[in-house]
């Protein structure tokens, strides 16, 4: 080997040191950029299965407030309805017929299930309970609601029959301007008389339903008919703002 082979065998390791440790530090730093990313995704997902879970908490706690309130409402609801209606068991029976006083004392022996409300008219002194139908059974312990016309709490045109030597027969004596007075668990209407009508008992046109509050009362006429009546004696009122008029 001569000298200038020697030198230059000496001096290629401090170059070859030098890039040895060039690379090493740059593999140290992309080591280091590698964790330092791994530990940023690692908290990335840690937080956000956190969010997930406070999320999800949330949720349920304001699920469980809603439902809090809820069940306060019903609870509130529930409180303001009345129990039970009231009304007197002992009606009135002076204008009544025999037959019809006797089939009344039978109902209620037969029939216990409770009212849908109860219809009050104190010019005639009028107290009795409304009942869902018009079989005779029903007519025969109180009033009863026409099917196909309006509910009791409902707007719309209410009709209501009733026996004309029963309950109904002191409708001969109200007059245009009277109150009537309905009452269910939800509340009470208030109406006044707005026509008295005779009409047939083809004559289903006082039935038709209407866009305001109206009560139709329906019962036999004559009321001292001997037989079955031929015709129909109709008391037709209107929410108590209404303005009266007579038809008779």
């Amino acid at each position: 080997m001569t000298r200038r082979q020697f030198s230059a065998s000496r001096g290629g390791r401090p170059e070859r040191s030098r890039a040895d440790g060039v690379l090493r530090l740059a593999q140290a730093l992309l080591l280091l950029t590698g964790v330092a990313l791994l530990g940023a995704f690692a908290v990335a997902q840690v937080d956000a299965m956190h969010g997930r879970a406070r999320a999800l908490e949330a949720f349920a706690q304001a699920r469980s407030q809603q439902g809090s309130a809820t069940a306060i409402a019903h609870t509130d609801l529930s409180a303001t309805t009345p129990a039970a209606l009231e009304y007197s068991n002992n009606p009135d029976q002076s204008l009544w017929g025999k037959t019809r006083v006797a089939a009344y004392r039978e109902s209620l022996s037969t029939h216990r299930d409770a009212p849908l409300g109860v219809i009050r008219i104190p010019s005639i002194a009028l107290e009795v309970p409304i009942f869902e139908g018009t079989a005779e059974i029903t007519l025969n312990r109180g009033i009863g609601r026409i099917e196909g016309t309006a509910g009791l709490d409902s707007a719309g045109n209410l009709g209501l029959a009733g026996h004309r030597d029963g309950f109904f027969r002191g409708l001969k004596d109200v007059k245009v301007g009277d109150a009537i007075h309905v009452e269910s668990l939800a509340g009470t209407s208030h109406y006044r008389i707005t026509e008295l009508l005779i009409v047939e008992p083809s004559d289903v046109y006082v039935l038709a339903p209407t866009e305001t509050a109206t009560l139709t009362l329906v019962t036999c006429y004559p009321f001292y008919f001997v037989g079955e009546a031929p015709q129909r004696y109709i008391v037709k009122a209107e929410a108590a703002t209404a303005t009266a008029s007579n038809a008779l």
